[in-house]
């Protein structure tokens, strides 16, 4: 299933037993804060995503929660923060960013041993391959676009009125990646990778010389959007881990790197002629973007690469540290160390023929 193009987000697996927990004590604490919620609960998991492990919650009535937690193990600093995603999906709720309602974060690890939120349940389709199979062109076409509306729409929220001014930092948001991502890449160094070496003192000499600062997912993709059932019309952006104050350009060169890299687990559109089978090309969606901000486009845009190239080298290694070590939330891990490598590799290249 982790592999399918396009899974509903009704489609789960047994919990395994690494993120096993007591769920009368989670029955307990939800029905004193969750109205409607009734006994027995039933527990799935989700698969597909590394970092927090996401379950479904069906309750004895048949209503469906999601529930994302820290995953077990010794964390690196500041990751896994689900705090965070709760609180930004809370802001973004009376905004034109679909989102899922979110109903109750819990930081007493008493209750199952980590901190975790639950939020509702999006019935939707997760579309895992980029090259979108069975779709006609024209509706590549639209749900690119929309793709490329939501991520517009969340770049123009006023991040001051929904009270996120202590959510991330303003200014200096690429610094800030560079710096803490190295940190976090040498700190589940497994491998010497020369071109991350490279890209890490690259980057540093050459930042923009002024930046926006917005809401950024950190990790806008289509994998974590939910797609209505039947129309190109996203209902929520989910898995907000990486979300913070930051470049709103680093999101949008994130949202790229499908144009640079082939992921044969996700599709690769790097090898298709992109006009004929409906997607946009890159310098589409970036006008796109652009026109809908009413802003010009990037002239630094190679650094927006690299930069995100970057930082998905650095995730990929911590993923694949944690797989290690056994403590990874999906048995895929162990297939990120050659990702991180690739990942970094690309980057240079973008990098040092900019």
């Amino acid at each position: 299933m982790a592999n399918a193009p396009i899974t509903s987000t009704a489609d789960t697996d047994p919990v395994l037993a690494q993120h096993a927990f007591p769920v009368g004590k989670l029955e307990d604490y939800l029905e004193a804060r969750i109205e409607g919620f009734a006994r027995p609960l039933k527990v799935g998991q989700f698969r597909g995503g590394m970092s927090n492990p996401t379950f479904m919650l069906t309750d004895g009535l048949g209503k469906r929660y999601v529930m994302r937690k820290k995953p077990p193990g010794k964390l690196l600093p500041s990751a896994h923060a689900v705090d965070r995603e709760f609180r930004v999906i809370s802001a973004l709720a009376e905004t034109d960013v679909p989102v899922a309602k979110a109903y109750v974060l819990c930081e007493d690890e008493a209750i199952i041993g980590r901190d975790f939120y639950v939020m509702e349940h999006v019935e939707g389709r997760v579309i895992r391959d980029f090259s979108l199979p069975g779709m006609s062109p024209a509706d590549r076409r639209a749900h690119y676009a929309e793709m490329g509306r939501v991520l517009a729409a969340l770049h123009e929220v006023n991040w001051r009125e929904k009270e996120l001014t202590t959510y991330g930092r303003e200014g200096g948001y690429c610094s800030r990646q560079v710096k803490r991502w190295s940190t976090q890449y040498e700190a589940s160094k497994t491998d010497d990778v020369p071109e991350m070496d490279k890209l890490i003192r690259w980057l540093s000499e050459n930042m923009p010389e002024s930046e926006q600062t917005t809401i950024v997912h950190g990790d806008y993709r289509m994998e974590n959007t939910i797609f209505h059932p039947e129309r190109p019309e996203i209902l929520a952006v989910i898995d907000w881990e990486l979300g913070t104050l930051g470049d709103p350009l680093s999101d949008l060169a994130y949202n790229c790197l499908n144009y640079h890299v082939a992921d044969p687990e996700r599709g690769d559109i790097t090898q298709i002629e992109l006009e004929e089978h409906g997607i946009l090309t890159e310098d589409e969606y970036v006008e796109t973007y652009c026109k809908a901000r009413g802003i010009s486009p990037p002239s630094n845009w190679s650094f927006y690469l690299a930069l995100s190239l970057f930082r998905l080298g650095a995730i990929a290694q911590g993923v694949y540290k944690r797989g290690l070590d056994g403590n990874a939330s999906s048995p895929d891990a162990l297939k990120r160390g050659a990702k991180a490598r690739q990942l970094a590799e690309v980057g240079w290249r973008i990098a040092s023929t900019s």
